[in-house]
């Protein structure tokens, strides 16, 4: 009689022990599935997570520094180009450049592609009287933001003034009751209303914006200008010293300032801008690491437990297993099978065992991740992915831990004295 034939006769005729050592392997196997299984799903998603998260990062990023740039603008230039020779002191006293320089430095710095300055508008401004009004006002002749080469359309910051027309400061349409559409004569030139200002608390409220081409014939200089006006890009570090050493390659005879609040706001804006998305990512993105390691140590914990247990459990019924077939080995010893067929029974029975905990174990463990993903998650479960490695590890691993726990029952039994079991 082989020993396959005698192993399933055994186990036929014991099916109770058997049944429950399978049992415990069973529970042990789904146990370490599993949890391999959540693990391994966890990291999945993890990843899965991550890429959706770059994506969504990108373009959080891109959504807060459009809308900081929006506010920003509102803060207006914070750059003014001014002749080499303009004296500060004299430039914040009177509150505009005594000196001039030619109109086409504008063209030439928005033809130079400085990657430091947006937003490039010439002005010329002066404080002058207004005669018909009996009134000193802020002069401003702009015509317009210049188009910087390579940079595409640009929202301007501020409107070019039609020809033939003006813009008046708050104070003074308010106190001289003008409406937009009224015409008004400055130093004898007839100029229609076309936009009123709100209140703004400093000169612009003082200050008529007219075309820079008006500007300059009344004030006696064509084809000049005083200032510069632009705004700085948020470079890195010194941001200053590096605009200022690109706009010097270009207009070597000019001086740079930077207007300090706005500078930096705008600044502070982009970077808030990209730290707050930066921020949010990385409190969930440790939120997750710290229930992945969670995860990870209780299976740490648990899966050592569950399979001692069952080792022991499958050990204590290979003894009792033993000692119920104490008569039946002395007589297979008497009949003369020798001792390593008597190991080999006891042992691929618990192989079989394995075998079989192992298989069921596994589709339970596997069907049991899946199912509990969800909660685990609180997303939807990726759906059932068969690892057909963890499979066969399984199904050779278990079978040979099983074997083992049961070798020293088995060496028992193949030591067994048949004289003296024939004996009792």
């Amino acid at each position: 009689m082989s020993t396959w034939h005698l192993v399933l006769r055994e186990i036929g005729y014991r099916k109770g022990n058997f049944l429950l050592a399978a049992a415990a392997v069973l529970v042990a196997a789904a146990c370490v599935v599993a949890a391999i299984s959540l693990l391994a799903r966890d990291g999945l998603r993890s990843e899965q997570w991550a890429a959706e998260q770059d994506k969504e990062l990108k373009e959080q990023k891109a959504k807060l520094e459009d809308d900081y740039r929006k506010i920003a603008l509102g803060l207006g230039f914070n750059l003014v180009i001014l002749p080499k020779d303009q004296e500060l002191h004299d430039f914040y006293d009177k509150d505009y450049a005594s000196k001039s320089m030619p109109e086409d430095y504008a063209e030439r710095l928005a033809k130079a592609r400085v990657v430091t300055v947006n937003h490039v508008l010439p002005t010329l401004q002066q404080r002058i009287k207004w005669p018909e009004q009996d009134r000193t006002i802020q002069l401003v002749g702009t015509r317009g933001e210049v188009a910087l080469v390579g940079r595409g359309k640009m929202t301007a910051l501020q409107a070019p003034v039609p020809a033939g027309q003006a813009v008046l400061g708050y104070e003074l349409h308010r106190s001289l009751k003008l409406a937009k559409g009224d015409r008004i004569v400055l130093r004898g030139r007839t100029l229609q209303v076309s936009a009123l200002q709100s209140e703004r608390g400093n000169k612009d409220d003082i200050t008529v914006w007219v075309p820079l081409a008006e500007a300059q014939q009344l004030l006696g200089q064509p084809g000049r200008i005083n200032a510069i006006m632009a705004l700085e890009c948020n470079c890195a570090s010194d941001r200053l010293a590096t605009v200022r050493s690109e706009i010097a390659k270009v207009l070597p005879d000019t001086q740079v300032i930077e207007f300090g609040p706005q500078a930096l706001a705008r600044a502070e804006a982009r970077n808030r801008a990209a730290d707050e998305a930066d921020q949010d990512f990385r409190r969930e993105a440790h939120s997750r690491a710290q229930q992945s390691l969670q995860r990870e140590r209780l299976f740490a914990v648990l899966i050592p437990l569950v399979v001692g247990a069952t080792a022991i459990w499958v050990g204590l019924l290979a003894w009792g297993n033993v000692r119920s077939r104490t008569g039946e080995i002395g007589i297979l010893r008497a009949l003369g099978v020798p001792t390593r067929r008597v190991l080999a029974l006891f042992l691929v029975r618990a192989a079989l065992l394995g075998v079989l905990g192992a298989a069921l174990g596994f589709a339970a463990g596997w069907l049991g991740s899946w199912l509990g993903e969800e909660r685990l998650s609180g997303g939807p479960p990726l759906g059932p992915r068969f690892d057909p490695l963890l499979l066969a590890l399984v199904l050779v691993i278990t079978p040979l831990l099983s074997a083992l726990v049961s070798w020293l029952p088995a060496l028992a039994a193949a030591q067994v004295d048949p004289a003296a079991t024939l004996r009792t």
